[in-house]
């Protein structure tokens, strides 16, 4: 059975940081692609980061230099490491397994950035 827990997630003024974790089980992240998403009201899913099982990685325009995807193998463990965040960030964020088709999500983190 696998499992996607996300964690991390609150109220946080823009130009604040915060850290999600990705806590997965029944899985091995280090041979998967993972990948943080969010999405906001009104607006469809978008992927915001993404590591490869071979460790390259991929961002969305909106978040390249703020934001940062790794991965502990040993904790089996993906993080988003989130700077400079901006009001336009507010979402739930979800985290995403996918090998060869298959496809996993966690139940989201909702992250607000406001004053």
């Amino acid at each position: 059975q696998v499992q996607l827990v996300e964690s991390g997630g609150g109220l946080v003024q823009p130009g604040g940081s915060l850290r999600l974790s990705c806590a997965a089980s029944g899985i091995i992240v280090s041979i998967y692609t993972m990948g943080w998403y969010r999405q906001a009201p009104g607006k469809q899913r978008e992927l915001v980061a993404q590591i490869a099982y071979l460790g390259t990685t991929k961002y969305a325009d909106s978040v390249k230099g703020r934001f940062t995807i790794s991965r502990d193998n040993p904790k089996n463990t993906v993080y988003l490491q989130m700077n400079s965040l901006k009001p336009e960030d507010t979402a739930v964020y979800f985290c995403n397994a996918d090998k060869g088709g298959l496809s996993y999500w966690g139940q989201g983190t909702q992250v607000t950035v406001s004053s």
